[in-house]
């Protein structure tokens, strides 16, 4: 039924700062859609970004998100960069399970405190 993820959506404090993090740090494309919400692009999946209370039907809280992207990068080049950009390693490099097997990983947050996890398969 389903075949892959559309889009999540983080709450954040600060639209323009999430954005231009996940642009500097993970390199994904910024969009605007819809009377002028953000997002941020990479291959065929999106983020977008609301404020609390933007939208009643989401009761999600700033800072509660928990995500795992997948790199096509070496986890020593993903390190290096996230050096580079001054994002601060909380967790990693660690073996964890993906949704396909065994991943290695690591793990920081965003502005918001969000749990970012980018991750390599074998």
């Amino acid at each position: 039924m389903i075949s892959r993820f559309d889009h999540i959506v983080l709450t954040v404090a600060d639209i323009e700062r999430s954005v231009e993090f996940y642009q500097r740090v993970l390199m994904m494309e910024p969009v605007t859609f819809a009377n002028g919400r953000r997002a941020v692009r990479f291959g065929q999946q999106k983020i977008n970004f609301q404020r609390l209370g933007q939208e009643p039907r989401n009761l999600a809280r700033v800072g509660s998100g928990d995500l795992c992207l997948i790199t096509d990068w070496s986890l020593e080049q993903v390190i290096k960069h996230l050096e580079l950009q001054q994002v601060e390693i909380v967790e990693g490099p660690v073996t964890k399970s993906g949704a396909l097997g065994a991943i290695t990983s690591v793990y920081f947050s965003d502005p918001d405190l969000n749990l970012v996890e980018v991750s390599v398969y074998p």
